[in-house]
């Protein structure tokens, strides 16, 4: 018997699992000299009955279960099964699991969901000019950067044509530019940068945004455009490729050939043969020129345009020119844009991995500080950059960090709650993290991890603290910690004991047989015979005692469906010709022959019939070991358990206190 160990964790945790009583609550429960609060027990008696009424039979009867439960646990905590190394492992990281929606900003985090979803509710339409700055560059150069986008901007701000200015010789710095004016195009949230989506969703249509930095530079934007969002689609093309789109030859040249391809299309010859005949994108005209799923941002807006233009399922347009050429375009399948409730769990991945993540991590490890009475010292650090700064070899492979200035090692960097961090200690720190980006200053990167050990520093606190926060995170992990000793120890005991021990399954079948029987029982064999003249070669085959196996094999060359056999033993409910052959011995219908088998005709549907053999109605009898293995085997995990509780509340005393748990009675 195969037991999915996570899986019986979780439901061991669901079911019986609590933790320490509290001082502040009164004992129900005590099992070798561990008390169980009522809170705690109330707590996992309702999130197993919930909205049930409360009754005496109720509890008592689930206490009984939390009893044995607990005898088990503590059987395996007096066996040290709880210090051993892998069992710690296995905690530490389920542990490490529970404790990430704690270490969040958890309001914030539902904002910014939120936040992320009402946007997607709205694609924007923006052009933007940047200035490539790296986001390492000196000061200097930054300042460069700044001065650069800063004119630009106010060239438009001061009535210059925007394309014209994104246009020019020392105007934006994206490669797209000198062809598309900076025109970015219908996108929705994630389709760019963090930054620059705040600041497209939080311009109005028409005005020109603040300058706004990202990884790529400074940006300023206008926004042209807003809309509801159109969902999803899916579209197959047909594409005849111009080579050059300011050509207008070519791209005549190309409108011919669409167009015939149309009229074929137009003629009833199917999508599919043509995209694969006369299509240009080699990626889709195998497939019938079918593409991906798509919504804002993600094709050119006159594909994009014209695919949502199409009402159904099955409509295409007439050509339609981008800047790869001329297209016809089906429209596959379409989705409406998803409720919250649809899109909240993709959502909080996407939100995880993005930008946005940073905002509630800082947020988070800012009320940490607030919390826990963070102090930080900053002209230590100051003296560090100095060191560092005048040895100009910071972080360079041959070269760690050094500082030489013995006594302020000693020294307190910074303090959570009382809890010291040295400038020895991140000395250490830095030097183990091995940086090496010798693009950036110094003083810099020591800023960047000093943040980072203290954000470090500060969650490694909290998550020493979640226990005594939050009572359903104590639960939970003890929930856990229960569970792995309760299925280790259990396995030991009954699941792997019964499979193993051959000899004790074998006695136990043997004292117990009575508990494996079969009940009454047909052998027989049926034969569905397709028509009347196969049923009656079936009957003489039978009667000169010959098989009809062979019959049917005769038959299979040229009539596969001629004969269909089903033969053996059979109790009720298993086989539909034996339960009809059973009705008619209780209507008083079924004739014993003298002739060691009875022979019953019944009709199998259609014009096919179903010859019955009856050879003999078996008495119960007992089922072997092999034939009852599976029942045999959970009978006697059964058994084993049974006489292992038993043994347990024979080892440890077990106190209930009645009076508190009636309390709970509704």
């Amino acid at each position: 018997m195969k037991i999915n160990r996570l899986f019986f964790i979780c439901v061991s945790a669901l079911m019986c699992t609590i933790s320490l009583a509290q001082n502040s609550y009164p004992s129900v429960v005590t099992v070798n000299g561990k008390a169980v609060s009522l809170s705690d027990f109330e707590h996992i008696y309702k999130k197993n009955n919930k909205e049930a009424v409360i009754t005496k039979d109720d509890l008592d009867e689930y206490m009984n279960l939390f009893i044995n439960f607990k005898l088990k646990v503590t059987e395996a905590e007096v066996l040290g099964m709880d210090e051993n190394p892998e069992f710690i492992r296995e905690l530490e990281g389920y542990r490490k699991q529970l404790s990430r929606p704690y270490l969040v900003d958890t309001e914030l985090l539902d904002e910014i969901v939120l936040e992320a979803y009402n946007r997607q509710q709205e694609e924007i339409k923006a052009r933007h000019i940047l200035v490539t700055v790296s986001p390492n560059a000196a000061p200097t150069d930054t300042l460069i950067a700044w001065n650069r986008i800063n004119r630009l901007r106010n060239r438009v701000l001061n009535g210059d044509d925007f394309e014209t200015v994104a246009r020019a010789k020392d105007g934006s710095d994206d490669p797209s530019a000198v062809k598309n004016g900076g025109d970015l195009g219908w996108f929705t949230s994630f389709s760019m940068v963090f930054a620059f989506e705040e600041a497209a969703y939080n311009t109005p249509v028409g005005e020109i945004s603040d300058i706004v930095r990202t990884r790529f530079g400074y940006h300023f934007l206008e926004v042209t455009g807003r809309r509801p969002a159109k969902g999803e689609i899916q579209v197959a093309h047909i594409m005849v490729k111009v080579s050059n789109i300011e050509n207008k030859a070519l791209i005549h040249k190309g409108k011919e050939e669409i167009d015939a391809v149309y009229q074929l299309l137009e003629n009833g010859e199917s999508f599919e043969s043509l995209a694969l005949k006369y299509s240009a994108d080699e990626s889709t005209k195998n497939k019938g020129g079918v593409l991906p799923w798509f919504g804002a941002g993600k094709m050119e807006d006159a594909f994009s345009e014209a695919s949502f233009a199409l009402d159904n399922n099955g409509d295409y347009c007439q050509p339609i020119l981008t800047t790869y050429g001329w297209h016809i375009i089906k429209r596959l399948g379409y989705k409406p844009p998803l409720t919250f409730e649809e899109a909240e769990k993709a959502l909080r991945k996407k939100v995880s991995r993005d930008k946005r993540a940073e905002v509630t991590k800082k947020s988070f490890v800012n009320k940490l500080k607030e919390e826990y009475s963070f102090r930080f010292f900053p002209n230590r650090i100051n003296n560090i950059k100095s060191a560092a700064y005048s040895n100009d070899s910071v972080f360079f492979p041959e070269h760690p960090l050094i500082y030489s200035k013995t006594p302020d090692l000693g020294k307190t960097l910074f303090s959570i709650n009382g809890y010291n961090t040295t400038v020895g200690e991140f000395v250490e720190f830095a030097n183990s993290v091995m940086i090496r980006n010798l693009d950036r200053r110094s003083d810099i990167i020591i800023d960047e991890l000093i943040d980072r050990l203290i954000e470090e520093k500060l969650l490694a606190y909290e998550d020493t603290m979640l226990e005594k926060k939050y009572d359903d995170f104590r639960l939970l992990i003890n929930e856990y910690h229960d569970g792995i000793l309760l299925f280790e120890l259990t396995d030991e005991m009954v699941w792997s004991k019964a499979i193993k021990d051959t000899a004790g399954l074998i006695a136990y079948y043997e004292e117990n047989t009575s508990k494996f029987m079969w009940g009454e029982r047909i052998e027989m064999s049926a034969y569905t015979c397709e028509n009347a003249e196969i049923a009656e070669q079936v009957k003489k085959e039978i009667e000169a005692g010959k098989d009809v196996h062979e019959l049917r094999k005769s038959l299979l060359q040229e009539n596969p469906l001629a004969i269909k056999i089903e033969e053996g033993k059979f109790p009720a409910g298993v086989n539909t010709w034996c339960d009809a052959v059973f009705a008619l011995r209780a209507n008083q219908q079924f004739n014993e022959s003298k002739h060691g088998y009875t022979i019953v005709e019944m009709p199998g549907g259609g014009d096919a019939l179903v010859i019955i053999k009856v050879v003999e109605f078996i008495p119960p009898t007992p089922k072997t070991l092999e034939e009852a293995r599976g029942k045999i085997i959970a009978s006697y995990q059964d058994y084993l358990e049974e006489n292992w509780v038993s043994s347990l509340k024979e080892k440890y005393t077990v106190e209930v206190n009645e009076e508190v748990l009636y309390e709970l009675i509704d």
